[in-house]
């Protein structure tokens, strides 16, 4: 009984799998798939290059029965509309009930997954061309019928046809019936009333005067009784599309469709097919024929007529077809029934665009035997008729001006002007709101295209002509008038200041101007200026001397006052101010002490030539727990890249702000202003060697030397420290201050002193590396041995030992003996690796045997 459940099992799971399969679509059970499997299906339709109609086709050529396939659609519908299942549709009230019909949904493809941002993506170039083509391949667009509307009096019901019956007044009763095959709706208590092919207004009618025999109140001439009829769920319809569609088939389509509403489900006409004369046969009649330009064109979308059972759609091969090019609204190909003419053929394009040359169109004709142009004139495009396979090229407008003439450079409203007859030069300067003051007037230039499309240069004298001194120049079509500014023809002036002021750099010159407006316009002396000694540079013209610039010194004070000879001198254009620095201006540098001193911290530097030992009496010196041979001292090296000048300014400046937001208690304006102030200077760029950072231009020299060196050395990015351990011997310091190991501090060094160190690290290439401690006398190899003795990879000949000062000692060797370093409390021991060699390749150990059996023949040889 197991194996008999198990096998079951495994057969229903096949079979609800199948329902994603293609292949098997035969065999699918609608009822056992979830929507999820049901929106894989139509994706694997999609992957194949079919659609849903041709899916559904393929299922009843392969045996579905049309029971699963009526299913398959509604649950594809269903999933579509987004609604609720039909299901729970016919649960709910009919007050609330909207008109529902089956076997119908939208068309728009919500499982599409090649969707793009262009919705006629998956057209062709010709399809795209074809004018009406796209209307029935827009996804944003559809033409499925309005089936909640008021019940229109003029329906036609049918089989199928859902009536809602409503008695009110005196009485009240409702009833929902559906009309049967026979065309008869069955009334309890009344019978079968016939209102199939009747109107809604014939059948109610009929229904009225059926019903009077139980509701006499219907009937009277004063009624008291009244009756509603309205549609309910309506029927479908089934409407052959044949001919030149995109899918021809049979379709199911609401009651209510009209000729349009087909088409779209049809896909619309394919490359072939006519847009202009679809016909709808209606009991083996022609009944109308659709021009879907009319709805193109016009926007009209009424159709006099609504599709019944058995209706038949037929789209033609296109009769005739043109194509227009050039700039017309909308360019493609056209199909143009006899009598049209190219005017309204232009119609259909949208007309001329703005750059079209509207006088004249070439048409390009086929005369069956070769290619034929027919020039066609504006006159004649109300007479001139298309005929298929005609090209309409609309030509361009010319790329030039008919009367253009323009004027640049100093004048009061430069640019393009119209030329009139006899328009001349002063004419044009007073369109242009006459010369500026800056105008060049011994010179002006016009330039003229001549005939043969070659430059032309005249020159005009513009101050002659404007004051009728000379003879005006009569302007011709595309002359082009340069009146230019004195201040093109020369170098412009500027003047420039360096040094210690606040914002040094280059400033434009202005006439009169001193070197005190120069230093007010760079925003002051920096506390570091010194008033004296400011130079000029002054560049030398006409000097063949050799002499590259002329020097002038002049002195003035922080208030702006020159004083001495320099006092009435004024600046020239290029002059190049250089403010000094004082030689007594020096600014605080720190150095630390940190460990075992009585008062560790910060220090500033007293002098330049203090030392360490000054450094260790400020300190307190020594405490009792300090251990002297393991002093450090750090210091920055050329890769520390100190702040500039501009940037300590700009902290200090930050800190002093933060600090007057957080103790300012009244918003006073003097508050205002010194922090719109401390902003200013804050965001001041400034310039010079104020935005350099680091030490000495050397230090840079030497940086950039080292990294290239260390690239070079091992091609790749290598970690370089900013601050560098200092081995120094503290207890001969304090033995000798001021001797040679007594060194000069620096800014930023810190003198780090430990407590007394008790241990030694071994690292590197040993079998444990860890931390013995300190024993006297204890030898090199003794601490080795603590940490398990030498690696296979070691290279013990360069041990090295790293003493807590900093200090470094390597071994040595004495007739293949390792001298081992001492060693001390602190001291760290490393034992690098030995390098990698690569084997010998074959090749190398076939050459090196050659050589070898070389040299043993030559050895051979000549000891005979």
């Amino acid at each position: 009984m197991k194996k008999l459940l198990f096998v079951l099992f495994l057969f229903t799971v096949q079979f609800v799998a199948q329902g994603q399969s293609l292949s098997d679509i035969q065999n699918i059970k609608v009822d056992n798939l979830s929507d999820a499997q049901i929106e894989q299906l139509i994706k694997r339709a999609e992957a194949s290059g079919m659609n849903e109609q041709q899916m559904l086709n393929m299922a009843a050529e392969r045996g579905m029965p049309a029971g699963e396939i009526a299913k398959l659609r509604q649950r594809i519908n269903s999933l579509r509309s987004g609604g609720a299942s039909l299901q729970q549709q016919q649960g709910s009230g009919r007050a609330d009930q909207l008109r529902q019909v089956q076997g119908f949904g939208t068309q728009e493809d919500i499982f599409d997954s090649l969707r793009k941002s262009d919705p006629y993506y998956d057209l062709s170039p010709t399809q795209k061309k074809i004018f009406g083509y796209k209307l029935f391949h827009n996804r944003n667009l559809t033409f499925n019928p309005s089936l909640n509307v008021p019940t229109p009096q003029g329906y036609t019901v049918g089989a199928g046809d859902q009536l809602l019956i409503d008695v009110y007044g005196a009485s009240q009763q409702s009833y929902d019936v559906t009309v049967n095959p026979d065309g008869r709706i069955f009334i309890p208590n009344v019978g079968p009333i016939q209102v199939g092919g009747a109107t809604i207004a014939s059948a109610t009618s009929r229904i009225r005067t059926a019903l009077t025999r139980i509701y006499s109140g219907l009937g009277s001439s004063n009624p008291s009784t009244f009756l509603d009829v309205r549609l309910g769920n309506i029927r479908t319809v089934s409407i052959s599309l044949v001919g030149e569609l995109v899918r021809p088939g049979t379709y199911t389509l609401p009651s209510f469709a009209s000729p349009f509403n087909a088409l779209f489900a049809a896909g619309g006409p394919n490359e072939n097919g006519s847009f202009r004369h679809i016909q709808v046969y209606r009991d083996s009649k022609l009944l109308t024929e659709i021009d879907v330009y009319e709805f193109l064109v016009k926007g009209d979308f009424t159709s006099p007529i609504t599709l019944r059972d058995n209706d038949v759609i037929i789209v033609p091969p296109v009769r005739s077809r043109v194509e227009i090019q050039g700039p017309v609204r909308r360019e493609g190909l056209f199909e143009i029934k006899p009598g049209e003419t190219v005017d309204q053929l232009i119609n259909f394009a949208g007309g001329f665009s703005s750059q079209a040359y509207r006088e004249r169109l070439t048409v390009t004709r086929k005369t069956g035997t070769e290619l034929r142009v027919e020039d066609v004139d504006a006159g004649n495009f109300q007479a001139f008729y298309p005929k298929d396979g005609d090209v309409v090229r609309v030509g361009e407008i010319l790329d030039r001006f008919q009367n253009r003439v323009q004027v640049t450079g100093a004048l009061m409203r430069p640019g393009v002007f119209a030329l009139t007859p006899g328009m001349g030069i002063r004419d044009l300067v007073e369109k242009a709101d006459g010369l500026r003051e800056d105008a060049f007037l011994n010179r002006a230039t016009l330039y003229r295209t001549r005939g043969d499309f070659s430059l032309e240069i005249v020159p005009v004298d513009i101050k002659a002509i404007i004051n009728g001194e000379a003879e005006d120049i009569v302007l011709r079509r595309e002359d082009v008038l340069n009146v230019p500014s004195i201040y093109d023809l020369r170098e412009e002036y500027y003047v420039k200041i360096s040094g210690e002021v606040n914002n040094p750099g280059a400033f434009a010159f202005g006439e009169n101007m001193t070197v005190a407006d120069l230093v007010l316009k760079a925003g002051g002396f920096k506390e570091s200026a010194t008033a004296s000694q400011i130079e000029i540079a002054r560049r030398v013209k006409n000097d063949i001397s050799g002499k590259l610039a002329e020097i002038i010194r002049i002195d003035i004070d922080k208030d702006l006052r020159i004083s001495g000879e320099g006092k009435d001198l004024v600046l020239k254009p290029f002059d190049h101010v250089i403010v000094r620095r004082s030689p007594g201006f020096q600014r605080e540098k720190m150095v630390r002490v940190e460990g075992e001193v009585f008062f560790p911290g910060e220090y500033a530097i007293a002098n330049a030539n203090e030392r360490i030992s000054d450094l260790l009496n400020r300190a307190g010196g020594l405490n009792q727990f300090a251990y002297a041979k393991g002093a450090t001292l750090i210091r920055r090296n050329e890769f520390y890249s100190a702040p500039s000048e501009n940037e300590r300014k700009a902290q200090t400046l930050t800190e002093v702000k933060n600090n007057a937001i957080k103790d300012t208690k009244n918003d006073t304006e003097a508050e205002k202003i010194l922090l719109s102030r401390i902003d200013k200077k804050i965001n001041e760029k400034g310039g010079d060697q104020a935005n350099k950072r680091g030490g000495l231009i050397s230090d840079d020299f030497r940086k950039e030397t080292i990294e290239e060196i260390t690239e070079q050395g091992l091609n790749e990015q290598v970690n370089i420290r900013t601050q560098e351990m200092v081995g120094i011997d503290l207890l001969a310091i304090l033995t000798n201050p001021g001797g040679r190991n007594d060194l000069i501090l620096q800014e930023g060094d810190v003198l780090s002193i430990p407590k007394e160190l008790q241990t030694v690290r071994m690292r590197g290439e040993v079998l444990y590396p860890n931390t013995a401690r300190f024993r006297e006398n204890a030898t090199f190899k003794s601490y080795i041995s603590k940490a398990g003795g030498f690696t296979e990879k070691s290279r013990r000949g360069r041990s090295y030992v790293v003493y807590a000062n900093g200090d470094v000692k390597r071994t040595t060797k004495f007739l293949f003996i390792n001298n081992y370093p001492a060693i001390e409390p602190g001291a760290e021991i490393i034992v690098p690796a030995k390098p990698e060699r690569e084997p010998l390749s074959a090749q190398a150990w076939i050459g090196l045997a050659t050589s070898m059996a070389t040299l043993a023949l030559l050895i051979n040889n000549l000891t005979r």
